[in-house]
This record gives structure tokens, sequence and C-alpha cells, in this order.
């Protein structure tokens, strides 16, 4: 383990906000009193939050731990995620209270969006019962059955997600970026009956044409039996399978508005959704999460976390393909009773200024993004979100990725006009809700550009070196959390030895995150990034095997080798090396050839940002890549150990390569 200086610009500069926000006193000391109390008896204390939800039969056992990694929250509990959600609130004052401020991205002449709608908690109540009814009714959805979602960020992907979960039905949402490769496979490990789309949606004033992909997905997936598609654009020459494909508004005419279908009481460990992330190796993995376990870590959060009040205006920029969007545009704000804002299109269309007028349009006062996107932001300038009144703003928070000290800083200076409480959340797929943040729902902490805060209470985190002990405060070790939480991974689909080996074989008897990071000498943890090999761009994770098979997939390609670079913009981009096969010579074209395939066949988000073409790369006499060495090359880092290497002349290749192909980039 080494001690860090650089990275996270010890000591720490504190932000203390003139020792108050909003009249309530920052108290380090007291924050860490009650985080030691919610440990004393955890159980107790995540029962305590727990009983702050309605459930239909409470729980025999709040943990059950007789079968580690499996463990199994508020045991003999029921309840049903679209009940906490949607009708509780029905029978408040919060009926008629709006749930979901929806905006898509097309804008007239002056700006103003074309596309808007307002749905009211009793709206949403009705429309999730008419898609309950839909899929119970029309197509015999049952407890258990897996549906695909393919939805752009539209009204009717939480809707559906709600309706789902209404009828103990399992959502496995694929974000609408994917390629059919992509989707395919994701369908078949769900092993999903049914599919729900749209004709299209629009990104950047271009429309994308949905149904399409999933016809070609179609083609590689097995057992589908239907397709609904929601005809957000209403094209007329869309593809429909005579048989397989409805039209959603066709199958939803005969139900009526007022229809009621019951809310199914699941048990607490009834899986609520499949989501698959990359891996290091293999094909993605399917991560499950459970219903009772994650309704409470995510209601808990909101609280802690989002200070939710009745009165705010919350607004989640992430996609609902992605975790946040399930856990923080989805779930949490409609548990909580708030008013959500959901936007279809990219945050810079058709200007800038996108973002900032719909905080100023909706008076945003909780806002939630992340720090690719504060970045590049940055790079436009302060003039756009300057031209608009962000006043309402009081939390900000960032997720996806560690944010560095400069994007702080500017995003609480410009976007929250130093009055903001500002903390950069860190979680993941696997752990379903935030573990480490501010809290300013609960104690203030003093703020610092960068870090990512305490431990969140009922939360033990730590950062240990290799043999699993504690590493003194600045020194950089491996981020674990060493006892289970609400909102736990129960599992990876299909595959409980995989679950096992990747995160809790590592450091035994501790879930291992694969993040590097350090403590300072408040407690604060600063998440440094990936320690394995995957590849977080803009905030989502790819594995390296993943974008690998994919250029091997090619004709054209023998091997590949793909690592992670920084940039400034998407905190990483994957570059890749590529060996060709006998006979083919290496050319600008194939070089576009071959990006343009890893985007079609993966998604935009995965094309490399350079193909470096060598003839062999670096090994170890196993056979293994030694992928640092190549990351170490594009970095110029030292390259450390090299005793396992093969052929010590494929690093001499590797530079040579960079360095060329670099040159004729910033010649041109």
């Amino acid at each position: 383990m080494q001690t860090i200086q650089k990275e996270t610009e010890l000591p720490f500069e504190e932000y203390i906000m003139n020792n108050k926000w909003q009249g309530r006193s920052i108290d380090v000391k007291s924050y860490w009193q009650f985080h030691a109390k919610s440990l004393e008896n955890f159980e107790e204390f995540w029962a305590s939050v727990a009983k702050e939800l309605e459930w239909f039969k409470p729980w025999d056992k709040v943990l059950d731990a007789s079968n580690p990694p499996f463990y199994k929250w508020f045991v003999g509990g029921r309840l049903n995620l679209s009940y906490l959600a949607v009708d509780r609130h029905v029978k408040t004052w919060r009926k008629n209270k709006l749930a979901i401020e929806w905006e898509g991205e097309p804008v007239d002449d002056a700006g103003y969006p074309t596309d808007r709608r307002k749905l009211t908690y009793y709206d949403l109540f009705r429309e999730v019962n008419r898609v309950a009814c839909m899929l119970k009714c029309n197509f015999g959805i049952k407890k258990g059955d897996r549906i695909t979602l393919y939805l752009p960020m539209i009204p009717e992907l939480p809707i559906t997600m709600l309706a789902a979960w209404r009828i103990g039905a399992i959502t496995n949402v694929v974000f609408s970026g994917f390629s059919a490769d992509a989707l395919a496979e994701r369908i078949n490990d769900s092993q999903s009956r049914i599919v729900i789309t749209a004709d299209g949606f629009w990104r950047r004033g271009k429309v994308v044409r949905l149904k399409e992909v999933v016809d070609q997905a179609l083609e590689k997936a097995s057992g589908v039996e239907h397709v609904i598609v929601y005809p957000r654009l209403g094209l007329k020459d869309t593809p429909m399978t005579e048989g397989r494909d409805y039209l959603w508004t066709k199958v939803m005419q005969g139900i009526k508005p007022n229809v009621y279908i019951e809310p199914e009481p699941v048990e607490s460990e009834h899986p609520s959704f499949i989501l698959y992330t990359s891996g290091t190796t293999g094909k993605p993995k399917g991560i499950v999460h459970d219903t009772g376990g994650w309704a409470v870590h995510v209601y808990a959060t909101m609280k802690w976390v989002f200070d939710i009040r009745d009165d705010d205006v919350y607004w989640c920029t992430a996609d609902i393909g992605w975790v946040t969007g399930h856990s923080y545009v989805v779930l949490g704000p409609l548990l909580m009773g708030a008013t959500n804002i959901i936007y279809e299109g990219a945050p810079d269309y058709p200007q800038p200024d996108r973002w900032w007028s719909i905080i100023e349009r909706y008076g945003v006062t909780i806002f939630y993004t992340s720090p690719t996107a504060i970045r590049m932001f940055m790079r436009y300038g302060e003039e756009w979100p300057r031209r608009h009144d962000l006043s309402t703003l009081r939390i900000i928070h960032s997720v996806g990725e560690p944010i560095n000290p400069e994007a702080w800083r500017w995003a609480y200076r410009v976007l929250g006009g130093e009055k903001v409480a500002f903390g950069s959340t860190w979680w993941m797929t696997e752990t379903g809700g935030i573990v480490i943040s501010h809290a300013p729902g609960l104690y203030l902490v003093p703020m610092k550009p960068g870090t990512n805060g305490p431990p969140l209470p009922g939360f033990e985190v730590d950062v240990v070196d290799d043999s699993g002990k504690p590493v003194p405060p600045g020194v950089r070790g491996y981020l674990v959390i060493k006892r289970p939480w609400p909102g736990m991974l129960h599992g990876i689909w299909g595959d409980p030895e995989r679950y096992i080996k990747t995160y809790w074989s590592r450091f035994p008897g501790m879930f291992y995150a694969g993040d590097y990071a350090i403590k300072d000498q408040d407690g604060y943890i600063w998440v440094l990034g990936r320690a394995d090999e995957v590849i977080k761009v803009a905030g989502h994770r790819l594995g390296t095997y993943e974008l690998e098979s994919t250029l091997v997939g090619h004709k054209a390609v023998a091997e590949a080798a793909v690592v992670g670079v920084p940039d400034p913009v998407k905190g990483e981009v994957p570059i890749a090396f590529v060996v060709l096969k006998q006979g083919v010579a290496p050319s600008e074209e194939l070089r576009k050839e071959l990006r343009e395939h890893v985007r079609k066949t993966i998604g935009p988000i995965a094309e490399p940002a350079q193909i470096f073409f060598v003839t062999k790369l670096p090994k170890t006499r196993s056979g293994k890549i030694m992928r640092r060495l190549l990351k170490a090359v594009a970095t110029g880092a030292p390259l450390g150990d090299v005793t396992t290497l093969e052929d010590e002349t494929s690093v001499e290749e590797a530079k040579k390569a960079y360095q060329e192909l670099r040159a004729e980039v910033e010649k041109a």
C-alpha cells in the first residue's frame, strides 16, 4: 500500500459554509456518535427504519445470516413496492400532488418544450393499475415472470415498472442506448416472456428507431412471446409482426380508467428486478435485488441524503436503464411522495442551457447528477447557467464516479451559489442504494471538494490492505463493506458461484467493491476508482472482457486488449490495442471500422477513443494479458514489476504505436 498525497490534496480543504447551512450547525462529532450507535445493534437500527414503511405482514426476523453470503432481510415480511410508491399516497392529501413532471426533448422556435406531461399521484395510481391489468389480464403475466423493458425516458417506463412490481413480476430494464446484441443477451439470460418498447424517441433532434433494434435482438433471443410497442413518436412505418407485436394504445383501449388490481403481497426476499452490469471476465452479470431490503435502503437514503420535504421538487438526471434510475428516479422519490422531474433528451440540446432551463422552469430544489455532466458543462463556460435563476437549489449530489475537486468547486459556486449542501455519493449496482455520502437530512458535516464523505448510518465501511487489515488514514487500500446491509444484491441471476467468487472471495466475510479508496483523518472516504478491470465511462461500467470480445468478433481481429485512460469529461474512456489476423493490413479505414463495430455491437458509450495496431500483446508466461502495462504506456506511468512478462518487446511495440498515433492526432 502507498500513502496518497496528490490525488486527494492532503491536507484536505474544508468548506464549512460559515459553520451553518439553512440555520443548522455543522457537527462532525455528533454524526460519528450517531453512526456508532447505529452499528451497536444494527439489526434493531434497520428495523426501526423499516417500521416507517407499510407492510402487509411484519417480518419474523430482521436478518437471516445463516447462509452467508446469501443474506436475507426482513424474513417473513410481505409488502408491495407499487403500493408503497403510489397507493398509500392516494389515501392522503398527496392524492392530487404532482408526482411526475415529464419533459420531452423537442422545443419550439423560442426554445420552449413542446412535449410535456403532468401526472398527479392519483393519475399515476390509475395508470399503474391499468398497465398492471394489461399485463396480468391480457398477457397472463404472473408473479415471478420476467419482463424486459427497453424504453426511453418517458412516463410509461416507471409506470410499467410499478405495474410489474404490483403483480409480483420481475423487471429487466435495458438501457435504450444498448445495441441489439446486448439486448438479446439480457433477454436470453433473464428468460423474459415479454418485451415492452417504443417505436422510437428523440435524441439530439434525431429519431432513434427503438423497435427496429428489438426486432434485430429477437432474431437471437428465444422465449419472447409478446412485444408491446408504445407509440412515442407515432411512426407509421414501425415494423409489427402479427401475432407477436401489439400496439400499446390498442391493448389498453378496453381497460377502464378506474380498474383496480390488488397489489400482490410479495415476500421481502422476492426479486424485484434484475439489472445487468459488466464484469471483469465473462458475460454481463444479472444483479438481483429483493423487495423489502431494497425498499428500506432506498427509503432511508432518500431521507438522509436528500432531506426530502413535501415542498421539494426533485430531479435525478440518470437514465432509468441504470441502477441510479431504478433507485433514485423511480422508487426513491415516489416512496417519499415527492414531485419528480423526468427529462427525455440530451443534456445540452438544443443549447447548453437545457438543464438549467429545466431547473428554473420547475423550481428544482434537489439536483442529483454525474461528475461527467458537470465537467461537460464546465467546458461550455459559466455564461449558460448564469442566464437562469437557479436559486431554488438547496441540495446537489453527484453520482457515478469520483468527482474531482475542480468540478465540485465549479458546481458549488456556479450552480449552487455557494449556499447548497453538496456531496458526492458512492454506491454501485450491487449495493442497491447509497452507502457513503454527506447526509444533510441527518447531520451536517464539513464539505470537502472531491470526497465521498462518511459512511451512512448502519453501514460498516473500511479501507483494507491485501490481507484485509484496515490501513491508516491517507494510505490507499481496497474499499470493503464489513457487514450485510438491506439493499445488498441477492446474488447473480442463475449463477450463485460467480456471486461468491466475484464479491466475497477476495476478503472472506467482507463485500469487496472493487475500488481503491483512502480514509482521511476525519473518517471520510475518498474513492479513487476501480481496482479491477472495469472501465467507468461517464459513470457507466463497461467490462474489458465485453469490449475485447466484441473487437475479436470482427473478421479482421485476432486479439485485443482494452484499458481505460483518464478523460477530462467522461472520467475514463476505453482505448484498445489490437492484433490483426495474418494478411490483414492496418489502416485508418480499418481503425474507423472497428470503432464503429464496437459502437453498433455494444453501444455508443463503449466506442474506443483510440485503437492501436500491434503485432503482439504483453502477456504473462501463462498467457494472461497484462493490461496494467498497456495502461501505464498510455498514461505515462511507471511499468512496475515486469518479471512475469513473457516478451518485453511487446511493451516497446505498444509504446511506439501509441506515440505514433498520438503524433498523428496532434499534427492533424
